[in-house]
């Protein structure tokens, strides 16, 4: 039987620009979101490394707000990231 906190969320597929947004701030890296669920998110970006443990994750280059993430796993320049409060 599968736990259900470990159970997969439904992802839903959204194919759409956005940005890492590192550094409080500082420095934004353009990435592409393939899919999104209510928990977490699959984003394709150039530099797989330059998206730190930490970071937020938003729709547009100029908000000031996104989604704080955290990077669960790394495929090449895939990275399945988690949401976090």
């Amino acid at each position: 039987m599968i736990d259900a906190e470990k159970k997969r969320q439904s992802r839903k597929s959204v194919r759409q620009s956005a940005w890492i947004i590192l550094d409080g701030g500082f420095a934004r890296r353009p990435c592409f979101v393939i899919d999104l669920s209510t928990t977490g998110a699959k984003i394709a970006v150039d530099d797989a490394s330059a998206a730190s443990a930490g970071f937020q994750l938003t729709f547009s280059r100029d908000a000031r707000t996104g989604r704080r993430c955290q990077a669960v796993w790394r495929n090449g320049t895939t990275l399945g990231v988690r949401f976090i409060a």
